[in-house]
């Protein structure tokens, strides 16, 4: 999904007191990834801020900062055993807290809804409700995207626990009335690497009156490990026989199309780049994909529900979710609308799609579609959104 140009949350300069490099005379210390986790060090709305880094014995590394619940850097090894970080990012706080310069939702634990609700409203037991419309479009269409933006989760500083070398658990507190959204919640997300080179992602909420809740993972794959040229080689497979139609603004239209004769056809894997630039409407009108797919895996999340590939590197993801649904971004507004010079993770400069994002979610928009499965979260029940990247050698 795209970036927003958005404002800064109210946190000034002052506020992003990054801490000084660390290390000694031998320099800082680097991640496998290369990040100098001092540069993650800071206190953003009074709440500290740091990088936590998760590894296993096989040489998988995740670094992730509790501010967002973001992925910072993901790291395997590739066919010759070389580290690679497939997920792109900032190397740097500083970046990911400018929501006015740099907005982002690079490797985000979004929240409270993922995806966009249109214009911003839906009914709950009779109620209306009216959310932060903080996604613009043409004509006055102005959705909530992403809980909010600025003021969502993926802008918020969690609570982080490290529970043991790979494993993190990052929780939240959301007043009542949070851009709209009903009900105080408490929700975690759990972050744990397992020994198989598996990330496995556990969100978990509670509430005190009723609400909806939708959470996902943001990363942006490139598993090439090149960042700085459109990722259109990577091999994507969605195990999906039909998809949820959108409008000009990303909307979805109510309607479920199927798969079959069109370029959202990707029940044989091929390349992304076979089919991106086609003239069917619905890549043309995204610049690429941004759309939901409805999974043939009903909720199986020991089924194969969509995966990833790069013949460079020979590393391959298999994604697993217990989720009606996966939203399929190719990285549309990367690299243009002024982000052509803007400096990334290593000093990499993004160009438009360099990655594929999978996020697991309920199907965009289902507060008000109530033939779709449902997000409503009622006082005494448990919220439980599970997905997990499988990866290995191909």
């Amino acid at each position: 999904m795209r970036n927003l140009k958005v404002s800064l949350l109210g946190i000034g300069a002052a506020a992003l007191m990054l801490g000084a490099c660390a290390g000694g005379q031998n320099g800082p210390q680097l991640t496998a990834s290369g990040l100098d986790q001092a540069k993650f060090d800071t206190i953003i709305g009074g709440e500290a801020v740091k990088l936590y880094t998760l590894k296993n014995a096989k040489g998988m590394e995740v670094c992730i900062t509790n501010y967002g619940g973001r992925v910072v850097s993901l790291v395997v090894p590739d066919k010759d055993g070389k580290p690679t970080d497939v997920v792109l990012g900032f190397d740097n706080i500083r970046q990911y807290a400018d929501t006015q310069n740099t907005p982002t939702d690079y490797g985000s634990s979004v929240g409270r809804y993922a995806n966009r609700i249109n214009m911003g409203k839906f009914v709950l037991d009779g109620d209306t409700i009216q959310l932060k419309q903080n996604d613009k479009h043409d004509g006055g269409r102005d959705h909530c995207l992403h809980g909010g933006g600025d003021t969502g989760w993926m802008n918020r500083v969690y609570k982080a626990e490290q529970v043991d070398p790979q494993t993190l658990k990052l929780t939240i507190v959301a007043e009542d009335g949070e851009n709209g959204f009903p009900g105080t919640v408490t929700a975690t997300t759990t972050y744990k690497v397992t020994d198989d080179n598996t990330l496995d992602i556990v969100w978990e909420a509670e509430t005190d009156k009723p609400t909806i809740i939708n959470q996902t993972n943001h990363n942006y794959y490139n598993l090439s490990g090149d960042l700085e040229n459109p990722g259109y080689d990577q091999v994507l497979y969605v195990n999906a026989d039909s998809f949820t139609e959108s409008d000009e603004s990303y909307m979805p239209t109510g309607v479920i199309l199927p798969v079959e004769g069109t370029p959202m056809d990707f029940r044989t894997p091929h390349a992304v780049g076979d089919s991106i630039h086609s003239e069917y409407y619905q890549v043309q009108n995204a610049h690429g994909y941004d759309h939901n797919w409805v999974l043939n895996t009903d909720g199986d999340d020991t089924q194969v529900c969509a995966s990833l590939y790069s013949p460079k590197t020979g590393i391959f993801m298999e994604m697993y979710t217990n989720e009606p649904g996966v939203q399929v971004y190719s990285g549309n507004f990367q690299g243009v609308g002024g982000e052509e010079n803007v400096v990334r993770k290593l000093g990499k400069k993004y160009p438009q799609h360099v990655s594929v994002c999978l996020e697991s979610q309920k199907f965009p928009d289902s507060p008000n579609h109530p033939e779709w499965k449902s997000p409503v979260l009622r006082p005494g029940e448990k919220y439980y959104s599970h997905a997990a990247y499988h990866f290995s050698i191909k």
